[in-house]
């Protein structure tokens, strides 16, 4: 009878449709509230010290932004707790209705956003601005975590005998579609603010977790091939900020007091850190030289003062909550909770990969922020309740 019981509760942890796992099995993962609460200590730190030069000039008040911020991280604190103890069914039940209000948001700022550096990406809600993107990438995480949970066997066999051979070969089975449809439709309502780079995260995102969920890897190609066909679309008639930031990234000292100043003054920052940085609080570029330093290129400024030791230590720190993500999400036996940190941390991962590359001229720049340590309340917000998703499932991990 006991050996009836055990295959049936294996037979449950097993469903791909997430019937599994409606009690949590262990305590959170520590190890990942160690690194997040690291992160977020740190990211406070060098954000005061890269940002009261600019607060001062702005406003008067030196710790103008780290004030907002810090107040921001403990109501991010307080929601990655809640997040943290309701049930996932719950979360996993409201996942239609967070699109719709993300759709609805996106949406709206087309319509009545606030428009800042030539792009119209803000929103003001109850005196709170905030960037609707920054919903999109959570919601299109858990949009795709729920669908796929719910037609796991047509996505990762998304072949429909009843089609032609050619049409199986060209034309995916309807969920695929929809997954599709669901990501363009929300990547070109980002790229219409335009936001090219919220974008390129929605695309990488998503294609990360259709992978992870074992869709077939000769859909991929044929992917690959329509991205790459509207890249070269928007690089070609996209906006023409697009290609001056191209043009500037091929020679970033051909228009040195023009669109290049930003990234040759985070490569002056840079270069002058040296092995232990200039010390902490002792940044040059941040003296007004380096625009909005408490933003994307913070990082630029954590080399400068803190050398190449520190540099090293913010990435050791990210690799570890990355890798202790995907360990949790390895653990998982439910397809939901499982997708939905991979999503996660590819967000985290993507978005700490792409801001470091921009910083160091790797890639052209782009408006990507640095999670934790980037200036942006509810940016930290969001993030923080994507944190307290992963410790969430993590009580759920099995061994």
């Amino acid at each position: 009878m006991a050996k009836q019981k055990q295959q049936r509760a294996k037979r449950v942890d097993t469903n791909p449709r997430g019937a599994a796992a409606q009690k949590p099995r262990s305590s959170i993962d520590i190890p990942f509230l160690v690194l997040v609460l690291i992160l977020l200590v740190f990211g406070l730190i060098m954000l005061f010290s890269a940002s009261y030069v600019t607060a001062i000039d702005k406003t008067g008040d030196m710790y103008y932004y780290f004030r907002r911020q810090i107040t921001w991280a403990a109501i991010g604190l307080g929601v990655m707790f809640l997040v943290m103890i309701i049930k996932m069914s719950t979360i996993k039940k409201l996942v239609p209705l967070i699109m719709v209000l993300n759709l609805g948001l996106l949406a709206a700022t087309l319509v009545m956003g606030r428009v800042g550096g030539g792009a119209q990406r803000w929103l003001m809600i109850g005196g709170i601005r905030f960037q609707p993107s920054e919903i999109t990438k959570i919601a299109i995480v858990l949009f795709f975590a729920y669908y796929i949970s719910r037609h796991y066997k047509a996505i990762t066999d998304p072949v429909s005998p009843r089609k032609s051979p050619a049409a199986r070969f060209l034309i995916p089975r309807r969920e695929i579609l929809v997954l599709l449809f669901m990501l363009a439709l929300n990547a070109g309502l980002v790229i219409l603010e335009p936001h090219y780079s919220g974008a390129i995260i929605l695309v990488v995102v998503g294609i990360i977790i259709l992978f992870a969920a074992g869709v077939p890897f000769h859909w991929f190609v044929k992917l690959a091939v329509v991205l790459a066909t509207a890249a070269a679309v928007l690089l070609t008639f996209g906006h023409n900020y697009v290609q001056r930031r191209w043009n500037s990234y091929l020679d970033p000292f051909a228009d040195m007091r023009g669109d290049s100043w930003q990234i040759v003054q985070s490569l002056y920052a840079i270069g002058s850190g040296g092995l232990l940085g200039v010390g902490l609080g002792n940044s040059v570029q941040k003296h007004l030289y380096l625009p909005e330093p408490q933003n994307d290129f913070i990082f630029a400024i954590v080399c400068e003062e803190l050398g190449v030791v520190g540099a090293i230590l913010v990435i050791v720190l990210f690799a570890l909550l990355i890798w202790r993500g995907f360990s949790i999400a390895l653990k998982s036996n439910d397809v939901f909770h499982r997708l939905t940190v991979i999503g996660i941390m590819t967000l985290v991962s993507v978005q700490f990969i792409l801001n470091i590359a921009v910083v160091t001229h790797l890639v052209p720049v782009t408006g990507i922020s640095l999670p934790f340590f980037s200036y942006g309340g509810t940016a930290l917000l969001i993030l923080l309740a994507e944190m307290g998703l992963v410790l969430n499932i993590s009580r759920y991990s099995v061994k």
